[in-house]
């Protein structure tokens, strides 16, 4: 069965989050988490994503940021911190697999109210 779409609407806030596989704790170590970090200041530069904000957990990530309306910010920007984090991680760790469980989920806030 293929996936379903998703469906990005411009002018909201976008809470993301992105679990490491099987829920382990891949990201328990600074370094690692730095490494997703400077992924992620990547984006923000390369494809002009705009965080709010950020957490590394040991096990999972979560952003919030907004959706500029031009296309495909956050796929891309997403794209490019999963993969290079994952690919950094196996390279150091000498292993092969999955890093993140699954896709990562992106959920609408609205920019009043509920985002505060």
């Amino acid at each position: 069965m293929p996936r379903a779409n998703r469906y990005f609407v411009p002018g909201y806030a976008w809470h993301i989050t992105h679990r490491c596989h099987k829920k382990e704790f891949l990201l328990k170590l600074a370094r690692y988490r730095r490494s997703w970090m400077s992924w992620l200041f990547e984006a923000k530069k390369r494809y002009r994503l705009r965080v709010l904000n950020y957490m590394a957990t040991p096990n999972h990530i979560h952003l919030l940021v907004l959706d500029s309306g031009e296309r495909d910010v956050i796929p891309k920007s997403m794209q490019l911190i999963s993969g290079r984090t994952a690919q950094e991680f196996n390279q150091r760790k000498k292993r092969k697999g999955a890093f993140w469980e699954d896709r990562y989920h992106a959920t609408a806030v609205q920019t009043n109210h509920h985002l505060v």
